[in-house]
């Protein structure tokens, strides 16, 4: 008896499917997720985040040590689970930072345009 070609197309389905199945299984180690996660820290460090968002860059630093720990003891799933948790919470702490920032500049110029309409205000009166 000959093979059909549907037996043979099963077969190729199962190796695909196999093959699909084993890659997934063996995802390579999060190195570039924690490089990220690393970069994201400094920026946010390099933005002031100690002083305007310090609960989230220390969430960031945290879930970084989690990460490279993980990382080292082979805990991939993990490690790289932490290390996208400190990307997020570093960008998080560097977009508070530039909020931080920005709200600063925007009440030192308001009192710079009051103190300029003060004084014109003065001007008008002699």
């Amino acid at each position: 008896m000959t093979p059909s070609f549907a037996y043979f197309r099963g077969l190729l389905m199962a190796a695909v499917l196999a093959s699909v199945l084993t890659a997934c299984a063996s995802l390579p180690p999060p190195t570039a997720e924690l490089a990220a996660a690393q970069q994201a820290v400094v920026t946010a460090s390099d933005a002031d985040a100690d002083q305007y968002a310090a609960r989230d860059i220390a969430n960031a630093r945290e879930a970084l040590s989690r990460a490279q720990a993980a990382m080292a003891e082979g805990r991939d799933a993990d490690a790289r689970k932490f290390a996208l948790a400190a990307s997020a919470d570093a960008e998080l702490a560097g977009a508070r930072s530039e909020q931080a920032r920005l709200t600063a500049q925007v009440a030192q110029r308001r009192a710079e345009i009051t103190e300029l309409q003060r004084r014109l205000g003065q001007e008008d009166r002699r």
